[in-house]
C-alpha cells in the first residue's frame, strides 16, 4: 500500500479523464474555487463522486477558497513572454489589451505598495519590481518568463490590508458546503483567528479546514494555527514571495516536523512536476523534490497546474505514485520517525503503543481501527507505523475525510450494536479480507468510553488461517 496521499487538481485538462486520475492514484481531487464556474465546479464534484462509487475507491473532494488572492486579468493569445528590463504596469480597472507591456489585477494596489518592493507573476515565473505608483503600479521586469491569463500576482503579506477571509469566500464556503465538499482550504491564512473566523461561519458539522501556509505572518503564528486547523498546506509559491526562496526547502522540513509531532496531517503543494504542464516526463530535480517532501513527512503531495491544465495529466498523478512508492519501499531508511511522544492524553498513549506493536511484531500486517470523527486513524497515524491502518467509519464523510491522513486506508462499515461490539466487526471484516495474510496479527484499537474521549481498548487479533467465522480477538501481552 503507499502511504503517501496524493491530492489533484480538476481543470479543463483533467475534467474527462477523473476516471483516469482515480485509476493512477488520486486520493483527492482539489477543486480550486478561483476558477471555472459554479456549474463547472458542480460537475467536478459530481463526477468525482461517480468515479469514486464506479472504482470502489475512496476519494474525497477538497474545496480551495480563492481568500484574498490577486490575479491578473486576460493576456492577449492567453500567454506573453515578460523580457527583462521591461516595463510592465499593472492597472486596476479593465485593461482590455493585457500583454508585454502590462494587464489588469484583480485588485487595486497603488495605495499598498511603494517603490523597490518586489512583486511575482505565476508563483515566480516572472518577477517585477516596483517603480512608482499612482493608481497604477509601474514597475520593471526584473526576471522575465512566460504568464498566462489569469496568472497570480504575488505581493508581501504585509503589505496587504484586509481579512483573510474575503466577502467573496463568504459566500462561496456555504456554496461548497452544499456540494458537499470533505475538506476546505483556506488561502492567505496569516493567524489562527482566521482559521477560528471560517470555523464559525461553517459551524460545529462544517468540513475539516485545510489552513495554506503561504504567508510570514502565518509561519509565525504556525503553532498556534496547528492548534485550531485540522490541517495544513505548505503552498510554496507564494510562501517563495515571502521569504528568500533558498529558506523555503529548511521552512517545509521544520512546518512539517512540528505539524507532525501535534497529528496534523499536511500537504505539500506547488510546482511538484512543473515541467509535466507541457512535458511526459518530469526532471530529475522534481523526483528529488517529490521524494524529499515523501522524506520529510508530508502525508500528501499535491499537483496543481500538472493536472488542472497540464498536457499529461494522468501522466503527471502516475509519475508522482511511481516516486512515493519507490522512496517508500527503497528508501524506508530515509523516512522520518513517528510524532515525539507528548503526554497527559490515554488515547494518545494507547495510539503511540499501537503503532510500537505494529513496529516491532513481526508478523504484524495491519492497524485497525474503529472511529466516530477520525481522531483516532489521525493520531495513529502521525507514529508512522509502516503498515496500513485500516479505518473503520459508519460515517460516509469521515470515511472521505481520511483519504489525506496518510498510511490510512478508509473503509465504510455498518454500525455495532453497541461500543463493546466494535472490535468484534473489525474482527469479522478482517477476517474477509484477501489482502491480509492468513496467521498475520491485526492490531485492534476502539474506544468502549464516552464519545470524544478517544479510544480505550487495544488488542492483538489474528487473522484465521482457513476462512470462515473470525476468531475472538486475543488480549495483547
Amino acid at each position: 500500500m503507499r502511504r503517501t496521499k496524493l491530492v489533484c487538481t480538476i481543470g479543463p485538462a483533467s475534467i474527462e479523464r477523473i476516471d483516469g486520475l482515480v485509476d493512477a492514484g488520486m486520493d483527492v481531487a482539489r477543486i480550486n474555487f478561483s476558477h471555472g464556474t459554479p456549474d463547472s465546479h458542480a460537475v467536478a464534484v459530481e463526477r468525482v463522486r461517480e468515479t469514486s462509487r464506479a472504482s470502489g475507491r475512496t476519494v474525497a473532494v477538497l474545496v480551495d477558497l480563492p481568500g484574498p488572492k490577486i490575479r491578473l486579468g486576460d493576456l492577449d493569445g492567453g500567454e506573453v513572454e515578460l523580457v527583462a528590463g521591461d516595463p510592465f504596469d499593472l492597472h486596476p480597472e479593465e485593461w482590455p489589451h493585457g500583454g508585454r507591456g502590462g494587464a489588469h489585477v484583480s485588485r487595486a494596489l497603488g495605495d499598498e505598495l511603494g517603490p523597490g518592493d518586489r512583486i511575482l507573476l505565476a508563483d515566480g515565473a516572472a518577477e517585477l519590481q516596483v517603480t512608482s505608483t499612482d493608481a497604477v503600479v509601474h514597475a520593471e521586469v526584473t526576471r522575465g518568463g512566460t504568464i498566462r491569463s489569469h496568472a497570480g500576482v504575488s505581493v508581501p503579506a504585509a503589505r496587504l490590508r484586509g481579512p483573510s477571509l474575503t466577502d467573496h469566500d463568504r459566500r462561496e464556503a456555504p456554496r461548497a458546503v452544499t456540494l458537499g465538499t470533505d475538506l476546505m482550504a483556506q488561502s492567505f491564512v496569516r493567524r489562527a483567528a482566521d482559521v477560528l473566523e471560517l470555523r464559525a461561519l461553517l459551524g460545529p458539522d462544517g468540513p475539516p479546514i485545510v489552513a495554506k501556509i503561504e504567508t510570514r505572518p502565518a509561519v509565525d503564528d504556525f503553532d498556534a494555527i496547528c492548534e485550531v486547523a485540522d490541517a495544513v498546506m505548505i503552498a510554496r509559491g507564494d510562501l517563495g514571495v515571502e521569504l528568500p526562496y533558498e529558506e523555503v526547502p529548511i521552512l517545509q522540513k521544520q512546518l512539517v516536523r512540528r505539524a507532525l509531532d501535534r497529528s496534523i496531517p499536511t500537504i505539500v503543494a506547488t510546482q511538484m512536476l512543473e515541467s509535466m504542464t507541457t512535458s511526459p516526463r518530469p526532471t530529475r530535480a522534481e523526483a528529488s523534490d517529490v521524494a524529499n517532501a515523501i522524506f520529510d513527512g508530508a502525508d500528501a503531495i499535491m499537483l496543481s497546474g500538472e493536472t488542472a491544465i497540464g498536457a499529461h495529466p494522468v501522466l503527471a498523478a502516475e509519475a508522482a505514485v511511481r516516486i512515493a512508492r519507490l522512496c517508500e519501499s527503497r528508501g524506508e531508511a530515509f523516512l522520518p520517525g513517528g510524532a515525539a511522544a507528548r503526554g497527559g492524553s490515554d488515547a494518545g498513549a494507547l495510539a503511540y503503543a499501537a503503532a510500537a506493536i505494529a513496529t516491532t511484531g513481526r508478523d504484524v500486517s495491519a492497524i485497525a481501527c474503529y472511529t466516530r470523527s477520525g481522531q483516532t486513524a489521525r493520531t495513529i497515524a502521525a507514529h508512522r507505523p509502516r503498515v496500513p491502518i485500516l479505518a473503520f467509519s459508519p460515517d460516509h464523510g469521515v470515511v472521505r475525510r481520511l483519504a489525506i491522513v496518510h498510511g490510512v486506508e478508509p473503509r465504510l462499515c455498518v454500525p455495532p450494536p453497541d461500543s463493546g461490539a466494535r472490535l468484534g466487526l473489525m474482527a469479522w471484516l478482517l477476517a474477509e479480507d484477501a489482502t491480509l495474510p492468513a496467521g498475520s496479527a491485526v492490531v485492534l484499537v476502539a474506544s468502549t468510553a464516552t464519545p470524544g474521549t478517544g479510544p480505550n481498548l487495544l488488542e492483538l487479533h489474528r487473522i484465521p488461517e482457513a476462512s470462515g467465522d473470525a476468531a475472538a480477538p486475543q488480549p495483547a501481552r
